[in-house]
């Protein structure tokens, strides 16, 4: 980086962080430059500590990466932020995933939607979206700097120079007119929004799976369920979600868990992520309707075995499980089962209790809440509000969306926004 000096004739433009917030905000920036003909007026330069840009973008989706959802209403679409659900709405009607579709198609990468709304390349290859963004960058004249690691932001003391002074850790410095916070949930990231002046709301996970340690559940890992019910308590607050479910080795995951656990993960972290999960695995019937159903299967089958003869719609291996657990035999018939072994069976099917004694990690998608306060930043340019001059994008912010695209889309925006504002600020 060259030494402070002064520069009347090229505004300077960092921006730090090149996951997806930072270098779509590094190309919307320099795609501004050039539709305005400023030519070489702004030198827009990224920095990234590690040698690995877009690398949460690599590893997404399990590695096909989830690149945005097909909710193109921005009044639905904030509905799947738990934190920032608010401050996104006037942002999404100015670049939602309809233009995020729009932008990578244009760029020769097209999008298809999965039956839950997921989108994706159609390659199913994440480093479709990669090549497609270091590319554009790179053609737009945007320099990325990697495994260069940022010491601190400093105001300058000589606004002729630049409004920031940067410091590397290898000593040099160098002055910058804009500065882009695109730095993700990086602990790097949150000190030096901090040392100029911003709040930082403590961070927490968010998008994670429930440790469950439960008989039902022991040597059952891989059983899915297409859709439950969930209800989460916890000691000052009840949530509630619907969608698919999955045991695992440890526990319970799956989109309904997941969104959960978004929803819910400020409560969850300050009960040391012990709570009450009560699932219903036939969310259209009540444990009345179940029980009726079942005493009208024991009336017209009642020589078959009840743990091989599911009447509702439940894995076969689940159904024998919660058959135990009713107290019904392996060898009992549906004609031995008293109406208590039929109620325990409904309350089961309708209502089962499972006590969440920790968190496992979504590793396809660690996710934060916490973050820059929005109350200190203007959205409708993405700049600070305590400091001109210095913006923000993405994953740094107190933003984080549910599993299915959300997140990504938060950045995409958030970094358009961000990189549009900066190009035409003085």
């Amino acid at each position: 980086m060259d030494p402070v000096q002064s520069s009347t004739s090229v505004r300077r433009a960092a921006i730090i962080g090149a996951g997806a917030a930072g270098i779509f905000g590094a190309i919307a920036l320099a795609e501004e430059v050039r539709s305005r003909r400023l030519g070489d007026k702004i030198a827009v330069t990224v920095f990234e500590a590690t040698g690995d840009p877009l690398d949460k973008v690599r590893i997404s989706g399990g590695g096909r990466c989830n690149v945005t959802h097909h909710c193109f209403d921005p009044a639905e679409l904030v509905k799947n932020y738990p934190r920032g659900h608010r401050e996104l709405r006037g942002p999404f009607s100015r670049f939602q995933p309809r233009d995020t579709v729009a932008w990578f198609e244009r760029h020769g990468v097209p999008l298809k939607v999965e039956p839950d709304g997921r989108m994706f390349p159609v390659t199913d290859n994440s480093q479709t979206i990669i090549d497609c963004l270091l590319t554009a960058a790179r053609d737009l004249g945007v320099t990325l700097r990697l495994r260069t690691r940022i010491k601190s932001i400093s105001l300058a003391e000589d606004p002729s120079v630049g409004r920031f002074i940067i410091e590397l850790h290898d000593g040099t410095r160098g002055p910058f007119d804009q500065i882009l916070l695109a730095t993700g949930s990086s602990p790097q990231g949150y000190r030096l929004a901090q040392s100029l002046g911003h709040t930082i709301v403590p961070t927490v996970p968010s998008l994670f799976t429930f440790k469950v340690t439960d008989p039902r559940l022991s040597d059952l890992a891989g059983i899915s369920f297409e859709t439950v019910h969930l209800v989460l308590a916890t000691s000052n607050r009840r949530l509630e979600q619907s969608g698919p479910m999955l045991i695992t080795h440890w526990g319970l995951s799956g989109p309904a868990v997941l969104k959960l656990s978004a929803w819910g993960a400020r409560e969850l972290h300050e009960t040391h992520y012990h709570a009450e999960l009560k699932v219903n695995f036939s969310p259209t019937h009540s444990a009345d309707q179940i029980f009726d159903l079942l005493v009208a299967h024991k009336q017209t089958h009642g020589r078959k075995l009840v743990a091989g003869d599911s009447p509702v719609f439940l894995p076969k291996r689940y159904w024998a499980r919660i058959a135990t657990t009713a107290g019904i035999a392996e060898s009992a018939s549906w004609t031995e089962i008293t109406k208590a072994q039929l109620s325990a069976l409904a309350a089961e099917i309708t209502g089962a209790r499972f006590t969440v004694v920790g968190k496992g990690v979504f590793k396809e998608e660690f996710v934060t809440c916490g973050g820059v306060d929005l109350r200190e930043v203007d959205f409708r340019s993405m700049q600070s509000k305590l400091r001109p001059g210095l913006f923000f994008a993405g994953e740094i912010l107190d933003i984080d969306g549910i599993t299915g695209g959300f997140n990504f889309q938060n950045a995409w925006t958030t970094g358009w926004i961000a990189g549009k504002s900066m190009a035409g600020q003085p």
